[in-house]
């Protein structure tokens, strides 16, 4: 783990693998934690160099003011390009989960000469904020649940990780796993103010950063081989908003994991590693 300053913030990473492999980036969503351990061990066993990486106000990078950014989804796909620049041997194929996957989107339209490959798991094509009219929004009955439930106290750990089982119960994901990489990510977070741990924990600066303009109508444009990889029962980004992102991606390959939900669980992450490195 270590930290490196690139396009005017300083940006929180981790490494597998050999150095001179070439490189797969995966980008946090908004923690690197975001992508599970064995994943990251799997593909640098299948010869490549991974980075890791926390977006700003997240983890080891930079944390200003998650409440009031002062950077757009723009300044996050460049921090992404700028880091392929530092580490060297680009492009890169570039990974995003979650909002990392938005991330990573803009990323590849605007600095296509910096990755040579894209995987986006559990996302989809349009900004925070209300859908187009042919995606899946968000399970009502879900969101309803996991929105009623009282935040716990942010200076203790043990309730953190509890929230976050809780959550993950909700959602559908494995409670064990989620409380585990809650207690991680709050060791790694500066402080005990709320808003830090928000963006830390749920990334709820995203809710607040300025994503404009729309990109999904650039999809087309994207000019490397992509992977799309979606949880069927993800109730967040159901899974018509992976289906969206492989048909308008040219070539895109859509991976679907049955038994899968927001998180990449430890059972996919030998079929996932596997579909990555056959992209490149």
């Amino acid at each position: 783990m270590t930290r490196i300053k690139v396009n005017g913030t300083t940006l929180g990473i981790e490494s597998f693998g050999d150095e001179r492999a070439p490189l797969v980036l995966l980008a946090g969503g908004t923690t690197m934690l975001s992508w599970p351990d064995g994943l990251c061990e799997r593909l640098a066993a299948g010869g490549r160099r991974v980075v890791r990486y926390d977006l700003r106000d997240s983890g080891e990078s930079e944390t200003v003011d998650p409440q009031a950014p002062a950077y757009t989804l723009r300044s996050l796909a460049a921090d992404a390009a700028a880091l392929v620049d530092a580490l060297g041997g680009g492009p890169a194929h570039l990974a995003g989960i979650g909002v990392g996957g938005m991330v990573a989107q803009v990323a590849v339209l605007d600095h296509p000469g910096a990755f040579s490959a894209l995987t986006l798991v559990g996302t989809r094509p349009v900004a925070p904020g209300p859908v187009d009219a042919d995606l899946p929004e968000h399970d009502p009955a879900t969101m309803r649940r996991l929105f009623a439930r009282p935040v716990p106290d942010w200076a203790d750990r043990a309730a953190v990780a509890g929230f976050a089982a809780a959550g993950a119960e909700v959602l559908g994901n494995d409670p064990a796993a989620a409380r585990a990489t809650a207690a991680r990510i709050w060791d790694r977070t500066p402080g005990t103010a709320a808003p830090v741990h928000l963006a830390n924990q749920i990334g709820l600066v995203f809710s607040r950063l300025d994503c404009t303009p729309r990109w999904r109508g650039r999809l087309p444009e994207v000019a490397v081989p992509a992977l799309v990889v979606h949880g069927a029962r993800d109730p967040f980004f159901p899974v018509g908003n992976g289906e969206a992102l492989a048909r308008e991606i040219p070539g895109a390959r859509l991976l679907v994991l049955p038994e899968a939900s927001t998180a990449l669980p430890a059972a996919a992450v030998g079929e996932v590693a596997g579909a990555m490195l056959s992209l490149s």
